[in-house]
C-alpha cells in the first residue's frame, strides 16, 4: 500500500507520547471557549416564557465545563461530572439549549475515546434519561427531546468514526514503518554479505598468491646461500621468474576482483576464474616445489557448471593448495580431483604433508581459510567437510550442487564425514 509522505514525515510518525501538560492547556482552553459560547447563548437567545438565569444556573451552566479539562485524561469520568452539573440545571427549568454544546462535545470525546460497546451504552442511557424526563413534562417537551436526540446519535456516529479513522492511520503509518525498517535491516544484510564477500575475495586471492612468493623467494635464497662459489644462476633466475609470474597473476586476478565490486551488475561476477581455473591453480603450486596431480572429471561434465559453482570450487581449491604448501613441509603431494557425482559437484584436495593444524603453528592466531571455504560452499547450497587423515596429512572435500539453493542452512556443515577429525582445523587457515 502506498503510504502519502505526510504520514512517515509528520507528527504521526515522529511524535512519541503527547506532553501531558501541553494537553490540559489545550483542553482548558476549549472549556474556556465552550463557555463563553454557551453563556452568549443563554444571554442572546430568549427563551419562551422569558425566564432568566440566576446565579445557581450560571454557577451550574459553567461549572458543567470545567470537567472538560480532563475530557482526554478521563473521558467517561469528566463526562460524568459534566452530567452532574447538567441535570440539576435541567431539573430547575433553566435555559434549555445554553449547556447542549458542552454536553454534545463531551459526548463526542466518550465515543472518540471508547470501544464502540461503551459509546453504544453511554449514549442509551443518555437517550434513555433525556426522553423520560422530557416526555414526564409534557408530549411538547418529549417531542423536542426526540429532536434533540438525533443530534445525540450523530455526535455520537461522528466519533465512532473519527475513532476508527485515527487506528487506520495509525495502522497505515505503523506498516510503513514496520516495511521501511524491514528495507533497512535488508539494506544492512546486503551491506555485510557484499563485505563478507569482498572479504573472502581478496583473501583468497591475496593469501594465495603471497603464500607462493614466500615459497618461491624461500626458494632463490636457498639457491643463493647454499654454495655462493658454485652459484646456480640458472635455478636463482627459474625462481626469480615464478616470483614474477605469480605477481602477474595476482595482479590480474586482483583487477578482476576488482573490476567486479566497482560494477553494479550482477552479472559481472561471472568473469571470476571458474573450474578451468583449476588447472592454472596447480601449475602455480607447482612452482613452490609442491607435487600436484589432477583428476579435472567433472571439467567435461555433461551439464554446464554454473558460474557461482564454478567459482565457489575455484576458490576452494585455491584455499586448499594455499594451506597444503604453508603447512604441508618438505615433499609434499597433493591431489586435485574434481569428480561429477549425480546433482552436484565434488571437490576434493588431499595432500600427504606434516601439516593439517593439530600441531602445525598452535600458537597462530586462528585465520579465515576454513571459515571462508564453508561460507562459499553455503552460498551455493553446498557443505565443506575437513580435517586431518587417519593415514597421515590433511583432507578438504566440498560438494556443490549444480542447481544453486542460495544461502541455504548448512546442518551437516559442522559434521565431519568418517576418517576427518574436527579439532583445531580453524587454526590452519591464514
Amino acid at each position: 500500500m502506498d503510504v502519502p509522505r505526510v504520514l512517515l514525515n509528520g507528527p504521526a510518525r515522529r511524535a512519541g507520547p503527547p506532553d501531558p501538560g501541553r494537553v490540559r492547556r489545550q483542553d482548558a482552553l476549549l472549556a474556556a471557549g465552550l463557555a463563553l459560547v454557551d453563556a452568549g447563548v443563554a444571554l442572546a437567545v430568549p427563551v419562551a416564557d422569558g425566564r432568566q438565569l440566576t446565579a445557581v444556573g450560571w454557577v451550574l451552566l459553567l461549572g458543567a465545563h470545567v470537567p472538560l479539562i480532563w475530557r482526554r485524561s478521563a473521558p467517561l469520568g469528566s463526562f460524568l461530572v459534566l452530567i452532574a452539573f447538567v441535570l440539576p440545571y435541567h431539573a430547575m427549568d433553566f435555559h434549555h439549549s445554553a449547556p447542549l454544546a458542552a454536553s454534545l462535545f463531551g459526548l463526542f470525546t466518550v465515543a472518540v475515546s471508547g470501544r464502540p460497546r461503551r459509546t453504544v451504552l453511554v449514549g442509551a442511557c443518555v437517550v434513555g434519561l433525556m426522553l423520560a424526563v422530557k416526555f414526564s413534562a409534557g408530549m411538547a417537551e418529549g417531542t423536542d427531546a426526540l429532536r434533540i436526540s438525533g443530534w445525540v446519535v450523530v455526535v455520537l456516529l461522528l466519533g465512532v468514526y473519527v475513532r476508527v479513522h485515527r487506528q487506520y492511520l495509525a495502522s497505515v503509518v505503523e506498516r510503513a514503518e514496520r516495511a521501511e525498517r524491514t528495507r533497512e535491516e535488508e539494506a544492512r544484510r546486503r551491506v555485510a554479505e557484499e563485505r563478507l564477500r569482498v572479504a573472502r575475495d581478496l583473501h583468497d586471492l591475496l593469501a594465495h598468491s603471497i603464500t607462493l612468493v614466500g615459497v618461491q623467494t624461500s626458494v632463490a635464497a636457498h639457491v643463493l646461500n647454499a654454495d655462493p662459489e658454485r652459484l646456480d644462476r640458472a635455478a636463482v633466475a627459474a625462481a626469480l621468474d615464478d616470483i614474477a609470474d605469480t605477481c602477474r597473476a595476482a595482479r590480474g586476478e586482483l583487477r578482476a576482483t576488482l573490476e567486479v565490486l566497482r560494477s553494479p551488475a550482477d552479472d559481472a561476477r561471472g568473469a571470476l576464474p571458474g573450474v578451468d581455473g583449476i588447472p592454472e591453480l596447480a601449475e602455480a603450486a607447482r612452482t613452490s616445489g609442491v607435487s600436484v596431480r589432477c583428476d579435472l572429471e567433472a571439467a567435461v561434465v555433461p551439464v554446464p557448471v554454473p558460474a557461482a559453482v564454478g567459482a565457489a570450487a575455484y576458490r576452494i581449491v585455491q584455499e586448499a593448495l594455499t594451506n597444503a604448501v604453508r603447512h604441508g613441509g618438505a615433499g609434499l603431494s597433493v591431489w586435485v580431483a574434481l569428480r561429477a557425482v549425480p546433482g552436484a559437484v565434488e571437490v576434493s584436495v588431499v595432500d600427504d604433508g606434516v601439516g593439517g593444524g593439530v600441531d602445525a603453528d598452535a600458537a597462530a592466531v586462528p585465520g579465515f581459510g576454513l571459515v571462508g571455504m564453508r561460507e562459499r560452499a553455503r552460498s551455493v547450497g553446498g557443505v565443506v567437510e575437513a580435517g586431518p587423515r587417519g593415514s597421515g596429512g590433511f583432507e578438504v572435500r566440498a560438494t556443490l550442487p549444480l542447481t544453486s539453493r542460495g544461502s541455504a542452512p548448512d546442518p551437516a556443515g559442522s559434521r565431519p564425514r568418517a576418517g576427518l577429525e574436527m579439532q583445531g582445523l580453524e587454526g590452519t587457515s591464514e
